[in-house]
């Protein structure tokens, strides 16, 4: 018995060896051994088209009060204005198949996320690629909607520890269940090669709900050029769509209005027939990024925009996982009015280990009112009607392209109002310090 597990364990350890390195593979491939042949080229064969990479998020947040609300990675606790966290530990595995000619016929991807509290998948798809043009490909599964520029930027490359509220808000999680046809042309040689068309049909509820509380899908669709070289610059932009709902769980829907003595309110339709009926979810967005390169590095703006309506509850404009209201009692839905918008500027210092960030960002969840008009008496309007801005400023050292530390500051404004809590800007800046490894 001891025999045999000592040949197995040097099977195991002889392929992993000769898995790993590349110099390995070429080494034992002149040796023409049965065992090779008909053994280990097999087993190799079958993992060559896997690859693996990932990456750790560990940070250190202060911020400037205890109990702080945040989309800088979450509220904080009650009595805390500091905190260690993880704040994204990721593993991913692609599998991808190629034609004869090494253009991809078949994608497999699986991705989770792993930290202290607790782990989920993120992404879960399978991308069947058309193989006579090239051109055309269909996904099906859980993977990120194709809309906005920020939304789709992954986090292990995106200058700034978070996404805008307006992101956070309207897409939660970046990715949800359906299926999209894509016009990507492969080869570099095809003239529409830069240009890239998404559209898809979706849940809607993203990754914050279990199931589709509904039957009402959500048709996204994105249409972009991808980044367009000429001298020493770079430009690339899109154009974004949504068109979507939920369902109505009760005949009441509010929506934004006037009052007879000339106060902005949200007046009620109870009409029988809102009931059941979708609430309008309607996006539009356009963004453009300009890159220069330069003797020291490279600078780059990037600007994107949205608009549209947005259903939600009165307490909240968050796209929900599960019907508004309680367990069994749907709540009225409010139908608000949005814009929202992202500015970056960044900027290499003396080289591209170091880097300047600066980013503004607003989410206007209700443009039909603002400031003082929100918590007037009689009005329906409450905390979720508040115009927020954030100005980002950070520095970003790279230690080699898989290390960086970042060095983050938001500082955070709300619209002063009637609200009790709100009357002021209340205490929310953050500061972040993390450190991230990929591979």
């Amino acid at each position: 018995m001891i025999k045999i597990r000592l040949r197995v364990q040097f099977l195991v350890l002889a392929i992993i060896l000769f898995s790993s390195s590349s110099q390995a593979q070429r080494y034992l491939s002149d040796i023409d051994s049965s065992f090779l042949k008909d053994t280990v080229r097999p087993l190799i064969k079958r993992f060559e088209n896997i690859n693996i990479s990932g990456y750790m998020q560990p940070q250190f947040q202060v911020a400037e009060a205890d109990g702080a609300p945040s989309f800088a990675g979450g509220n904080f606790s009650q009595y805390s204005s500091s905190r260690f966290m993880l704040r994204r530990a990721r593993l991913k595995i692609d599998y991808l198949l190629r034609t004869a000619e090494r253009m991809p016929k078949v994608l497999f991807t699986f991705q989770i996320d792993a930290t202290e509290r607790g782990v989920i998948v993120r992404d879960m798809f399978i991308r069947l690629f058309e193989t006579r043009k090239n051109t055309l490909a269909m996904t099906a599964g859980f993977f990120a909607r194709p809309y906005g520029f920020e939304v789709n930027l992954g986090s292990s490359y995106r200058e700034t520890p978070e996404r805008g509220r307006m992101s956070q808000t309207l897409m939660p999680g970046e990715r949800d269940l359906g299926v999209m046809f894509s016009f990507e042309p492969q080869k570099k040689d095809h003239k529409l090669y830069h240009l890239k068309w998404d559209a898809g049909f979706f849940n809607g509820q993203g990754q914050s709900g279990t199931t589709d509380f509904d039957s009402h899908k959500d048709f996204i669709s994105r249409l972009t050029l991808k980044p367009y070289s000429f001298k020493k610059m770079e430009l690339g932009a899109g154009l974004s769509f949504l068109r979507g709902g939920w369902k109505n769980g009760t005949k009441y829907v509010y929506e934004s209005g006037t009052s007879a003595g000339g106060d902005k309110i949200f007046v009620v339709d109870s009409s029988e027939s809102n009931l059941g009926t979708s609430a309008p979810r309607h996006y539009y967005g356009g963004d453009i990024q300009y890159k220069i390169h330069h003797g020291w590095g490279e600078t780059e703006w990037r600007a994107e925009y949205w608009f549209g309506t947005q259903p939600g509850s009165a307490i909240s404009t968050t796209n929900p996982g599960t019907l508004p209201g309680l367990p069994g009692v749907p709540a009225p839905t409010y139908v608000r009015h949005f814009n929202g918008a992202f500015f970056y500027f960044l900027q290499n210092i003396i080289n591209t280990k170091h880097q300047l960030v600066l980013k503004y960002d607003w989410y206007d969840p209700n443009i039909k009112v603002s400031k003082t008009e929100i918590g007037k008496p009689g009005t329906n309007l409450t905390a979720a009607d508040i115009k927020f801005s954030t100005l980002g400023v950070g520095y970003v050292y790279y230690f080699n392209p898989q290390t960086k530390i970042t060095f983050y500051y938001d500082i955070v404004e709300n619209e002063k109002t009637q609200l009790a809590g709100f009357t002021d800007d209340i205490k929310d800046n953050v500061f972040t310090c993390r450190l991230q490894f990929r591979f």
